[in-house]
């Protein structure tokens, strides 16, 4: 995996049950990153425009060096030998904990761009709160996706835009995206065990506190982009107790391919 994983220099914060709970949040956190970064690798070559190839490129680089600093921190936390490829790579469907909106198909550009968007609008101010936490690993690893997701947000929330205040079909093809997948952003803010615990541990980040300031910067783009905030309603969820769409499984078979037909291939 490319970038370079943070290595931990200070003692961690939490033992026994506690630590295993970290272990689990520093995966999900990863699981996010990797999922969605592989999502946006899908578009390499394939863009509307060489800058824009470029761009998700980038992008897609950044959440894989976020995906490598929570997966390194949780096999040392873990103390089972496990590096970020084996937690990357040797896993089953259901041991993935991303949320299910990352994993949505490339449906078209409109797709990616809302997609991106509106997970970004809840990664912003929760990395932000994260650069408080009380794990100075933890707190390192957010302070630096800050800067990185800042931009993320701003390039999709453009494209939003862009695209909703375009042309007819523009606007058609954004809408559609965002009704799509609106039914899957409620679980962004879903709270289980493993993130009261790190909130009470002054680790984690509390996912409800988050909504509001998502629902304004969402509020404020779809105002602009002439785009119709849908209805909420019933929402998607189980990404983060292991059960996944239909497409988690594919995005693995491509993702693993080369480290379940070569195991411990070398470059």
């Amino acid at each position: 995996m490319n970038a370079t994983a943070p290595v931990s220099t200070s003692a961690p914060v939490v033992s026994g049950p506690d630590r295993d709970a970290l272990v689990q949040y520093l995966i999900r956190l990863g699981d996010d990153a990797l999922i969605l970064s592989h999502r946006l690798a899908e578009w390499c070559a394939k863009a509307p425009e060489l800058e824009e190839d470029l761009a998700l490129t980038n992008i897609a680089l950044d959440l894989v060096g976020q995906t490598r600093s929570f997966y390194t921190y949780a096999g040392e936390l873990e103390g089972k030998g496990r590096t970020e490829d084996d937690i990357a790579f040797l896993r089953e469907e259901r041991d993935y904990r991303n949320v299910l909106l990352v994993e949505q198909p490339n449906e078209d550009f409109a797709h990616a761009m809302a997609r991106q968007f509106l997970f970004d609008a809840m990664s912003l101010p929760f990395f932000e709160a994260l650069s408080n936490s009380k794990d100075p690993t933890v707190a390192g690893i957010a302070q630096k996706a800050v800067k990185e997701v800042r931009y993320h947000l701003r390039h999709a929330a453009e494209w939003v835009i862009r695209l909703g205040d375009g042309t007819e079909e523009s606007h058609r093809r954004m809408q559609a995206a965002i009704d799509e997948l609106w039914p899957y952003t409620g679980e962004l803010f879903a709270m289980d065990d493993i993130d009261r615990r790190m909130v009470a541990l002054g680790i984690g980040v509390d996912l409800e506190s988050l909504r509001e300031p998502w629902s304004r910067t969402v509020d404020e783009v779809l105002s602009e982009a002439t785009l119709t905030r849908p209805a909420d309603g019933w929402m998607q969820s189980g990404g983060r107790s292991g059960r996944h769409s239909e497409y988690m499984g594919y995005i693995l078979a491509e993702l693993q391919y080369m480290q379940r037909a070569y195991p411990n291939m070398k470059w």
